[in-house]
């Protein structure tokens, strides 16, 4: 009878390692792939700033480290610093690596805005990554460019 319980402990032991196994393996199979993220910003005919009042110029966004199937936002202003009205459109470019464009994108809510003379309007930056962006992308950066067109 002594053995039999013997078994049965050694056996339960065996069980609880083997679970504790699994679930180890499994976090570490599970582990989510991050990317970082830091490029610049310029404008045409229009002030670029990290705050309402206009006062401090926005060169870069830094997004940090994001994992696949994540956004990030963010809010700039943007001035109409000349004489004449303006409509507002964003471009990006000089992607590194370039399989990025694509995977991952960058949207505003301030395409074809009309601005003023001296107005200035918040606009939103929102930068996406695909949930199927390839693993051998762990970095990444681009160059934004907001015009004033007048």
């Amino acid at each position: 009878m002594e053995l039999h319980k013997g078994s049965i402990v050694a056996i339960t032991a065996v069980a609880i390692t083997g679970l504790i196994l699994t679930f180890v393996t499994a976090g570490l199979l599970s582990t989510s792939q991050t990317v970082q993220y830091n490029g610049n910003i310029s404008a045409v005919n229009v002030g670029i700033y990290t705050n309402s009042a206009c006062t401090n110029n926005c060169t870069n966004i830094n997004a940090g480290t994001m994992s696949p199937g994540m956004s990030y936002t963010n809010t700039i202003y943007v001035k109409n610093t000349g004489n004449s009205p303006v409509t507002l459109s964003m471009t990006t470019s000089n992607w590194n690596p370039s399989a990025a464009e694509g995977p991952i994108t960058l949207t505003w809510n301030r395409d074809d805005y009309n601005l003023d003379p001296g107005d200035s309007v918040s606009a939103t930056l929102t930068l996406s990554i695909s949930s199927s962006i390839s693993s051998s992308i762990s970095a990444f950066s681009f160059k934004i460019t907001i015009t004033g067109t007048g």
